[in-house]
């Protein structure tokens, strides 16, 4: 159980930067070539298949397990990175708790909750498409 819970924060780890690497390409591409209206919506979409990618990458670092650990595995994963955004976001970068919601409003175009979703159900689909359940 302790080895599959480091697996599970390791490979987390690594969403990490590839969320800080899309939001630096957001800001300095996608916004200036397409505006934000396009650029927010792009970039979700664009961070949603790049975890999903990494997940598939990664789900070999798991080993074989039960569809319902790769569920939790999600579910964890959705749980550090909330407490990320919300713990980095509000204390180490300072935003307003308005700022840090102003994200999950879809109808501004960010797709932010979308990303969340597949977040925590990329382990359980990337098992599910390489046939492990």
């Amino acid at each position: 159980m302790m080895r599959l819970t480091i697996k599970t924060f390791f490979v987390w780890c690594l969403i990490v930067p590839l969320a800080i690497i899309n939001g630096i390409f957001r800001e300095l591409l996608l916004v200036p070539m397409l505006g934000m209206t396009a650029a927010l919506p792009t970039s979700g979409l664009l961070l949603a298949l790049l975890i999903f990618g990494l997940t598939w990458l990664f789900l070999p670092v798991f080993g074989l397990l039960r569809g319902r650990q790769y569920f939790w595995i999600g579910v964890a994963w959705l749980a550090l990175t909330i407490l990320f955004e919300f713990g980095f976001g509000r204390f180490i970068a300072g935003k307003s708790w308005h700022a840090l919601l102003a994200a999950y409003d879809i109808s501004s175009g960010n797709l932010w909750p979308a990303v969340l979703v597949v977040t925590a159900l990329s382990p359980w689909l990337a098992a599910k498409q390489r046939r492990l359940i």
